[in-house]
C-alpha cells in the first residue's frame, strides 16, 4: 500500500514525562499501522523538553516562562515541517495558547479529544484525576464544564496523595501497588459520589490503573488523544489554527 498524500506530520512537544511521550510514540505508530497496515508508521517530529526545567516553573507559578520554552519547541517544530501540534501531557495544557501563538499551527487539544469520548459514552458527570495543577485550576476542567460536563475531583489529601505519586513514582516510570491500590480506592469513592466515569487525567495514570482494574468506564487521556491525532494524521479536519 502507497502512503497516503493526506499523511501528517504530527509535532509532539514530549518529555513530560519521557515515561508518557514513549506511551505516544507507541500508540500514534500502532494507530497508523492499524489503519494502514504493512509496514507503516506515523510521521513524527518530537522535541523532548528536560521535564526537571518545566517542573521548577510549575513550582514557582512561573507558567509565562514555561510558556515561552513550550513555545519556543512548538516553533522549532513548524519549522521542521509538522503540519499540527501535540502537547504531550495534560497540564502543560495550561500554555496551550502560547504554544499556538508561538507556532502558528494547529494544536490538537487533549481536554477536546477527552469531551468527545465522554459525550458519545452519553455521560454527564465524571470524576478527574491528574496533577494538583489539572484537578484544581481551570484551564483543563473549564474545557469540560463548557460542554455541560460536570467534573468532580477528590478532597484535598486525595489530591495531594494523586499529585505525588505522579511526580514522585509515574514521572520516572515506577509503577507501585500501593499507589494502584490508592488510586483504585479514589476511583470507587468518587462513583459512590457520583460520577459515572473517571478521567484519567495525567498521561502516566494509565500505566498505573487500567480498565480491568475499576468497575467503572474510564477515559484515558493519552489513548484519547493518541487516538484523535491519528485521525487527523490519516487526513481528518484540523482544529482551528490560531489568528495571526
Amino acid at each position: 500500500m502507497t502512503e497516503p498524500a493526506t499523511l501528517r506530520t504530527l509535532g509532539i512537544i514530549g518529555g513530560m514525562s519521557w515515561a508518557s511521550t514513549a506511551s505516544y510514540y507507541r500508540l500514534l505508530n500502532e494507530g497508523i499501522q492499524a489503519r494502514l497496515g504493512g509496514l507503516h508508521s506515523a510521521r513524527l517530529l518530537i522535541h523532548s523538553l528536560d521535564f526537571a526545567n518545566i517542573e521548577a516553573l510549575q513550582v514557582c507559578g512561573d507558567w509565562h516562562a514555561a510558556g515561552r520554552l513550550l513555545g519556543d519547541a512548538g516553533a522549532g517544530l513548524a519549522r521542521a515541517g509538522a503540519d499540527c501540534l501535540l502537547i504531550a501531557t495534560n497540564t502543560m495544557h495550561k500554555v496551550a495558547d502560547a504554544v499556538t501563538a508561538a507556532s502558528g499551527l494547529p494544536l490538537i487539544h487533549i481536554a477536546d479529544a477527552t469531551v468527545v469520548a465522554i459525550r458519545a459514552a452519553g455521560l454527564g458527570r465524571v470524576g478527574l484525576l491528574g496533577t494538583r495543577y489539572t484537578m484544581e485550576q481551570d484551564f483543563y476542567r473549564g474545557r469540560l464544564e463548557a460542554h455541560g460536563i460536570e467534573v468532580l475531583v477528590p478532597d484535598d489529601a486525595g489530591r495531594t496523595e494523586i499529585d505525588r505519586v505522579i511526580y514522585e513514582e509515574l514521572c520516572l516510570g515506577r509503577c507501585e501497588s500501593r499507589a494502584r491500590d490508592f488510586y483504585r480506592a479514589t476511583i470507587r469513592h468518587m462513583t459512590e459520589q457520583g460520577a459515572e466515569g473517571v478521567i484519567l487525567g495525567c498521561t502516566e495514570i494509565g500505566l498505573l490503573i487500567r480498565t480491568q482494574d475499576v468497575d467503572c468506564p474510564l477515559f484515558d487521556t493519552t489513548a484519547l488523544h493518541a487516538a484523535a491525532a491519528v485521525g487527523v494524521a490519516l487526513g481528518g479536519p484540523l482544529p482551528p489554527a490560531p489568528e495571526a
